[in-house]
């Protein structure tokens, strides 16, 4: 895949593997290949969504950006910088300008500190805001920014709502002042109607502060909503990626098409009129993948040269890029 001119962050044939098996008296059996050879850009002020089954390796993918998992082989460049080589001062640079929001907004908050507490303790690590006061200052402006009342500086993760307890999920990451936030899935674990406001509320934080997303997400509804461009992720490889428009309108890849008609049509008239895919078999093992394309034992489409040549990403038509033989 080629650079993209203004990209924030470029991954490059990045691999992570898992160890399987051990343990104190068995044996490594083999390798997970969680993650195997993905390449793909995030050009800065935008959005893309990296979309896909559980499984698929969105979530390892997110953490090797974070450095939360070091990657097995390839590259990580983040302003021009490869952030798998950091290590110390350098990568906690890193760290503060890369951010994360989780998925649970309550595991993911420390059940003994008051909100203020858990805003106001990166500023006070990383050196961001010094002054006590002024401290307390910062922390009212990012409870205002996410929608927050200040009492709510007082309280408990536990005396919040699911919808509250992630909107500070967002403020926390927002303290460190990111050029990036890795969005893992932050909406799936609230009800719809608090979903909408938290995606509005992403939104309207990215258009006023210059953000950069990565949007894991597997809620295809919620991706087209929020991304501007989408990438689309089988067992460990990235099979699709073009422009929002371009892959719900005209999917090259006979996954990402399946994918899709299985999202509902609001219009019931047309909803009785689509053909849905249906895919057939179980997801192989990131133990032991298929050989060739990944996806050739579930796909219709599939013939002889799917299970002996891996389709390499490349671009069909202009920003449109997908891993298949017969596109």
């Amino acid at each position: 895949m080629s650079v993209a001119s203004g990209a924030l962050l470029e991954v490059r044939n990045l691999v992570k593997h898992f160890p399987a098996g051990g343990g104190v008296l068995a044996r490594e059996s083999g390798v997970v290949k969680a993650i195997d050879d993905v390449s793909f850009d995030i050009r800065r002020g935008e959005t893309l969504g990296l979309v896909g089954e559980s499984g698929c390796g969105k979530t390892t993918t997110g953490r090797c950006i974070l450095q939360l998992e070091r990657a097995t082989s390839g590259r990580i460049l983040f302003e021009g910088t490869d952030v798998t080589t950091l290590k110390g001062e350098a990568l906690r640079d890193v760290r503060r300008r890369v951010q994360v929001i989780f998925q649970d907004p309550y595991a993911s908050l420390n059940p003994r500190m008051t909100i203020g507490q858990i805003l106001a303790e990166p500023l006070k690590v990383h050196g961001i805001v010094a002054d006590p006061a002024a401290r307390e200052a910062r922390v009212q402006e990012l409870l205002q920014q996410v929608g927050l009342l200040p009492q709510h500086a007082r309280r408990y993760p536990h005396q919040l709502s699911g919808g509250q307890r992630q909107r500070v999920g967002v403020a926390r990451a927002l303290a460190m002042e990111p050029s990036l936030i890795v969005c893992d899935e932050p909406v799936s674990a609230l009800d719809v109607s608090i979903q909408a406001q938290i995606i509005n509320l992403l939104e309207d934080l990215q258009s006023r502060l210059g953000l950069t997303y990565l949007f894991i997400a597997h809620d295809l509804s919620v991706v087209r909503h929020i991304s501007d461009r989408v990438a689309v992720m089988y067992l460990g490889k990235i099979v699709e990626i073009a422009d929002r428009s371009a892959l719900y309108e005209e999917p090259l890849h006979p996954y990402t098409r399946a994918l899709l008609s299985a999202v509902p049509i609001p219009d019931p008239a047309l909803e009785a009129k689509r053909e849905r895919t249906v895919l057939r078999g179980e997801v192989p093992s990131a133990l032991q993948p298929p050989p060739g394309c990944v996806f050739h034992p579930r796909c219709p489409l599939a013939v002889e040269r799917c299970s002996a040549e891996i389709p390499p990403l490349r671009e069909i038509k202009p920003g449109h890029w997908a891993a298949c033989h017969l596109a």
